[in-house]
């Protein structure tokens, strides 16, 4: 059923749905986590930034405060700076105090003892009193130091000009940062994880009501329900309700048209059995001359071949068309088994005085046509009845399911079978293999129209027996 195919690519295969919604959700969940960790990385990175240098600051606004000049005129400190990593050396936190009012400036006349012996060299810019430079410079151990300077003339000597430097390791910066970078790298990897998980559950819950609607098309297909059953989401529930419409109207109008072809079929019928009733009467000739003979037993004859012939027409059409009709509709199924027990019983009635051996059909219990009951009948009765006037002593039938979802009847029998250059003649509609023999030539036209009416086939080969083996294939439920 060619309605099962949209559906299914709703729930997965080129163009899925799930596919879609799942790709635009892992895009969407990768992007904003990349952009939140961009943006909070980039944020704390610019704070730490920030207090970094208020930190440099405060320590620059101590060092000035307890800077003073001794009874030599010598500028020393009143009190140590509070952070005790002024003390140690190479801590990487560092302060130092330059004079500069003479004509070669005084490097380092006071540092920190975190300094050690090492003075810094710092860039020989111009700067006003109380204006702050920052800059990037070389520690004593060659790692990069950011530092800030100020120069200050205190109140016991406005004449000296003394620039004040406090500098610390880039390194106070950048750990943290790596610190909070690691942190938050794995506090967004699990919150990623979750949300992909989050999608993955609410796709499968969102989706299930469509998949509940592919099984369901599913059973309709295959004859297990005539309509699609349950209660669907808002979004889907038209979507039911209109398919199980369109599959009652085109029940309706199915059935409209096997009647109108029945009522036909059977318009047609009456007054052909009416010709073939006056055609069977004795025709009246003229005096002396015999009963049935002479034009008039001629005309008779004619008529009652070509009654037959169109009764036969009206039958091969009828069943084509009915047939037609019935594998459009979704939901047909016939149990082989009772099929062919019933025919085979008839068969062997009609030919108890040749003493056949008839059947059993082998391996047909568990297999169900995909179709109506009277077209499988039709098929298996014309193929068994053929069986039955050409084997000598035997016919045999077996079945079995195949790849694909089909069923396959094979039937035997041990009679003269046919030569492989005529085999495919005998299908034309009229063609008889024997003239001799009873019939109408339309018996394997009909079962091959059937067949393929239903997505199958019939092949004839060699049997086994002797004779003839014909191959019905059908799609099975």
């Amino acid at each position: 059923m060619s309605g099962l195919k949209p559906v299914a690519a709703l729930a997965g295969g080129r163009g899925s749905l799930r596919l879609r919604l799942l790709v635009g959700t892992l895009v969407w969940i990768v992007l904003a986590i990349a952009a939140t960790g961009w943006g909070l990385g980039a944020l704390f990175s610019r704070h730490v930034a920030q207090q970094f240098h208020v930190e440099l600051r405060t320590h620059l606004d101590q060092l000035a405060a307890n800077l003073v000049f001794d009874a030599d005129g010598q500028a020393v400190l009143k009190a140590p700076l509070s952070d005790p990593r002024f003390a140690r050396p190479y801590s990487g936190l560092y302060w130092q105090v330059d004079r500069i009012d003479g004509a070669v400036p005084e490097i380092g006349v006071l540092r920190a003892r975190s300094l050690w012996d090492v003075a810094l060299a710092v860039p020989a810019d111009a700067l006003a009193d109380g204006e702050q430079h920052a800059h990037r410079v070389d520690g004593p151990d060659g790692a990069p130091l950011r530092m800030i300077e100020q120069v200050l003339r205190p109140a016991e000597q406005p004449q000296a000009a003394l620039r004040l430097i406090v500098a610390a390791d880039e390194g106070l910066i950048g750990e943290p940062v790596a610190r909070f970078t690691r942190l938050l790298a794995l506090g967004l990897g699990l919150l990623g994880a979750g949300l992909v998980a989050a999608a993955l559950v609410q796709v499968r819950i969102g989706l299930r009501p469509l998949a509940r609607l592919r099984g369901g098309l599913a059973e309709v297909h295959e004859g297990r329900r005539r309509a699609i059953e349950g209660a669907f989401p808002s979004e889907i529930q038209p979507l039911v309700d209109e398919f199980n419409a369109v599959l009652v109207r085109n029940a309706e109008i199915v059935e409209r048209a096997r009647t109108q072809a029945g009522n036909l079929a059977h318009a047609l019928k009456t007054p052909l059995t009416v010709l073939a009733n006056a055609a069977a009467q004795p025709a009246r000739g003229q005096p002396g001359e015999p009963v049935g003979g002479g034009e008039g037993g001629a005309l008779a004859r004619l008529v009652a071949e070509q009654v037959g012939l169109a009764r036969t027409q009206i039958d091969y059409h009828l069943a084509r068309a009915r047939a037609a009709a019935a594998a459009g509709i979704p939901g047909q199924r016939t149990p082989l088994r009772p099929a062919l027990d019933g025919l085979l019983r008839l068969m062997a009635k009609v030919h108890a005085g040749r003493g056949l051996e008839i059947g059993p059909a082998g391996g047909a219990d568990a297999l169900v046509f995909r179709g109506e009951a009277q077209d499988l009948q039709e098929m298996l009765g014309n193929l068994l009845d053929n069986a039955c006037k050409w084997a000598a002593h035997r016919v045999r039938v077996e079945a079995r399911a195949t790849a694909g979802g089909r069923l396959e009847v094979a039937i035997d029998d041990d009679g003269p079978g046919l030569p492989p250059a005529v085999r495919e003649a005998v299908f034309g509609r009229g063609v008889r293999a024997d003239e001799n023999t009873p019939g109408s030539g339309l018996g394997l036209a009909i079962v091959r129209d059937l067949a393929r009416l239903y997505g199958g086939d019939i092949a004839l080969e060699t049997s086994a027996l002797g004779g003839l083996r014909a191959v019905l294939t059908l799609p099975a439920a």
